[in-house]
């Protein structure tokens, strides 16, 4: 089971690309980027961990950027959005941006995407909270369609575009895997339809998971071995220290016992020397 890094990378935090090869040379698999745009001042959507939301979901830059830096500096580090913000963006500069990823990590992209749960982050951007899930499923397709077609066309209700043309196209073939993040048993159902893999977000017992997941999947058709599962543990099990707890590392094993192909543990928004003492305290989860 691999395990990979996430940390919303600021003006204040250590800087991604120092981290990106800080990560690299202590053997993690990937480096995973979060996203949002902006916070609206109005707060009406209240943050799904309980509590104030983090200064770092204010101050958060731009994943697509910062994943260039980081994999300008790395050879074998894998480069992930988790998650990009999909129903927010622009359908067809997304899928140029992830081509120019791909590219740039030498096929080394993870996509990671969701549909949100900032209702008012995303009306700023013109998506209906109420549609964000179909519209993401539309958007989808249409990378897709541009990422493997020579003259990409799409017609739907969210995403309409006659043919176009639309370079570079990813180096992996048919394009970087697709990975949804969510909970629910609907989130399952558009993970067996159109992605690659489920990114649930921990702790949580995945001996369920996997067994739902299965079951959607047997439901519809599809193999298991098709769908990867990546666990977005977001901080130790109990609360974010600088090292590892006999708790973590038994966690980490029930989840390979199940199936899990990888754990994501977060590095808390900080200075290098608090980064690197995080990272040194994870290293036992890496066996």
């Amino acid at each position: 089971m691999h395990v990979g890094i996430a940390m919303f990378a600021t003006d204040y935090s250590m800087p991604p690309a120092e981290l990106a090869v800080a990560l690299e040379e202590r053997g993690f698999e990937s480096y995973w980027f979060p996203e949002h745009s902006h916070i609206p001042l109005s707060r009406d959507s209240d943050y799904p961990r309980g509590g104030e939301l983090p200064k770092k979901y204010y101050d958060v830059m731009d994943p697509f950027v910062v994943m260039g830096a980081a994999a300008a500096v790395t050879t074998k580090l894998k480069i992930a959005t988790g998650i990009c913000l999909v129903p927010q963006r622009d359908t067809i500069q997304t899928a140029k941006s992830v081509s120019s990823i791909d590219q740039i990590s030498n096929g080394r992209f993870l996509f990671g995407i969701g549909s949100g749960w900032n209702a008012d982050e995303m009306k700023n951007h013109g998506t209906a909270f109420k549609t964000r899930n179909a519209k993401m499923g539309e958007q989808i397709a249409a990378m897709q369609s541009i990422w493997t077609e020579t003259k990409p066309e799409y017609h739907g209700e969210f995403v309409d575009f006659d043919p176009v043309f639309s370079s570079p196209k990813p180096i992996q073939k048919p394009h970087p895997p697709i990975l949804l993040g969510g909970q629910s048993d609907h989130t399952l159902r558009r993970v067996v339809e159109f992605c690659d893999g489920w990114i649930p977000v921990g702790p949580l017992d995945m001996t369920d998971g996997m067994a739902r997941l299965r079951r959607v999947a047997d439901e519809a058709g599809r193999d298991m071995a098709t769908l990867s599962t990546t666990v977005f543990q977001m901080a130790t099990l109990t609360k974010m220290v600088l090292q590892t707890t006999e708790s973590d590392e038994a966690a980490l094993q029930g989840y390979a016992e199940v199936g899990v192909n990888r754990v994501l543990m977060q590095v808390p928004t900080a200075d290098r020397d608090s980064c690197l003492k995080t990272l040194d305290g994870f290293m036992p989860l890496l066996g």
